[in-house]
């Protein structure tokens, strides 16, 4: 009984049946036998009498046909014992029979309709069929070796007032390998200071998206500046590029410093890690980040700022859910997106991204509210939530592989919407159409033990020569390109120079000249000539001769005699030292304790 419903009645069978009207029983009664009263009374006990008699209560179930049963089974899986509809038919591909209704009335009933009763079996009524009901069969979730080449699009010609069918071709994308090449160019990038942010979202810029773009195997999955409606307003924009700034900074492995990025200890310390370690520390960073939620890249669907910010429901929870769903999927085998969200809904893997669909709206809030029936269905929200979460983050994060086609018309699933006239897509998300989980992804989610990285072909790129030039042997990855450039100048599209003050000024930004050897080596066709083990000794002898101290406070002394008293005090001599005749350094660090030293001594020190 809830609180505060004293008179509540209880969840039994009786009760449910006693609030039926006389058409109504009798429609139930008809299901048992024939000859049946009319009086209301006489009807509810017939149908008690009969369901509450255990070889009958059998016998009613065993004459149902197998959609009946199922609908049963899956009701009693159901801790709240309440029939999911949504749910059973995307298992089942369709309803069971539950009666025809006439007003408020049912007109014939089935034999389901004996078991439940307003989308739900009676408490008493559960416990009985539970001694014989099996559990409902385990969804297996279909799978292909390999997507489709193709698929059909139509769309309205308004030349030839026409409708037109194309096959579009799809774009597949395997990004196990590139994902962890992508992470050390984004990395040597942000240690560039090429990514900039925004300080208040810490979402990169325009310009930082076409930096970090420039630098992926393959570019972005589209190109960002298609358009997503009829008015050329919104572009796609960036994918990848929009989110490894935002991944770097949910692992910390990067931190804002004023508009741009720049590498912590650890993302500096992940530039000579194996990747895929890194890769994982940064998936599950990215499962609790608040930074964040990836249905704000769900452009079309409006109220989720504001009061309606409110109203999201906690993005951890959800991602659990899609990660649990992706747990149970077979790996190394395309799933179709369409499939995988039929199987979530199936195996009640679910999860809410509103806790008031009232609040989201397309277009205008009064008429374009999520919250009329029909509007804000799981294919609407819960999909469009999971595209983004596989294609922005699973996907460039390398842990699923992608088949996709352009998002315009793709998934023309919203027609019945209010203010989607002018929409060709109802997210930039739309065109992934299949997913395959990889050997990284298997290992990320906990399906497989171990990772074994797809075997490289070591092949040396680069010939160090006697004269510190450096010469690209081929095509270099966007990762080498940008480690020579903090170590050489560039002389020719495929030779560089080493140059001291390159590698001193890297090493001052924390690389190590082991590491600069290292890579060389790694990459090179011959061993290192001589003189350029020379040149490296010399440069790290003269590289740290000079150590830094920390910040100080220089002061000036009217006279060079005063500059020796305060420097000689047995009060202040522990805190500055003499540079030159007249200035005095003291660090900052002790600047308060030599101030308090000074006025002992009988002179102030005004702030600048």
């Amino acid at each position: 009984m809830r609180r505060g419903s004293r008179n509540a009645k209880p969840d039994l069978l009786r009760y449910v049946l006693a609030d039926y009207t006389v058409p109504t029983l009798g429609a139930l009664a008809k299901v048992l036998k024939e000859d049946i009263p009319t009086r209301k009374a006489e009807l509810v006990s017939l149908i008690l009498r009969e369901l509450e008699d255990p070889n009958r209560l059998r016998q009613l179930w065993e004459a149902m046909d197998t959609l009946q049963q199922a609908a049963i089974s899956e009701t009693l899986d159901s801790s709240s014992g309440i029939f999911d509809a949504a749910g059973f038919r995307a298992k089942y591909g369709r309803d069971p029979d539950m009666g025809t209704y006439e007003w408020s009335n049912l007109k014939k009933a089935s034999p389901l309709c004996l078991f439940i009763h307003s989308g739900r079996i009676p408490g008493d009524l559960q416990q009985r069929l539970r001694a014989f009901v099996p559990a409902p069969r385990v969804m297996q979730i279909k799978t292909v070796e390999s997507p489709v080449s193709s698929v059909q699009h139509s769309y309205f010609d308004h030349e030839r007032h026409e409708k037109v069918t194309v096959d579009v071709p799809l774009i597949l994308c395997e990004m196990e390998r590139a994902a962890q090449q992508d992470l050390q160019a984004v990395l040597r990038l942000i240690d560039m200071g090429k990514v900039s942010v925004s300080a208040k979202t810490n979402r990169v810029s325009a310009a930082g998206a076409r930096a970090v773009a420039e630098v992926l195997q393959g570019g972005d999955f589209y190109d960002p500046e298609e358009s997503l409606d009829s008015w050329g307003s919104e572009k796609i924009g960036p994918l990848k590029a929009f989110a490894w700034p935002l991944i770097v900074q949910a692992a910390g492995l990067a931190e804002l410093a004023g508009t741009k990025l720049q590498l912590t200890a650890s993302g500096r310390r992940a530039l000579t890690a194996a990747p895929h370690t890194i890769i994982k520390r940064a998936w599950e960073r990215w499962l609790k980040t608040t930074l964040l939620d990836e249905f704000n890249r769900v452009h079309t669907i409006k109220g989720q700022t504001g009061k309606g910010k409110r109203q999201m429901t906690a993005v951890a929870g959800r991602r659990a859910v899609i990660v649990e769903a992706l747990a149970r999927c077979p790996p190394h085998r395309w799933i179709a997106f369409d499939e995988f969200s039929r199987f979530m809904r199936a195996e009640k893997l679910r999860f809410e991204v509103s806790r008031d669909l009232w609040t989201l709206y397309i277009g205008e809030a009064g008429y374009g509210s999520l919250g009329y029936s029909g509007f804000g269905e799981w294919h609407i929200v819960q999909a469009r939530y999971m595209l983004a979460f596989l294609m922005e983050y699973a996907a460039t994060l390398g842990l699923i592989d992608v088949a996709y086609i352009d998002p315009n018309g793709a998934r023309p699933d919203y027609g019945n919407l209010w203010g989607v006239d002018a929409l060709n897509c109802l997210s930039r998300y739309d065109g992934l159409l299949y997913f395959r989980i990889n050997g990284l992804g298997a290992w990320c989610l906990g399906v497989a033990e171990n990772y074994v990285p797809p075997p490289v072909i070591k092949k040396p790129v680069l010939q160090v020569l006697p004269n510190m030039e450096i010469v690209a042997t081929e095509l270099l990855a966007p990762s080498d390109t940008l480690f020579l450039e903090q170590i050489a100048e560039q002389k020719s599209d495929f030779v560089w120079e080493l140059r001291q003050t390159k590698i001193i000024e890297a090493i001052e930004q924390g690389h190590t000249l082991p590491g600069i050897e290292k890579f060389l080596e790694a990459k090179s066709s011959n061993a290192l000539p001589d003189t350029i083990a020379v040149f490296f000794a010399e440069t790290a002898e003269r590289a740290t001769r000079l150590v830094e101290r920390g910040p100080a406070l220089l002061i000036e002394a009217q006279d060079a005699l005063l500059a020796q008293l305060i420097a000689h005090d047995s009060r202040t001599r522990a805190l500055c030292m003499l540079a030159g005749e007249r200035h005095l350094v003291v660090p900052i660090d002790s600047e308060r304790a030599f101030r308090r030293a000074l006025r002992e001594l009988g002179y102030g020190l005004p702030k600048a």
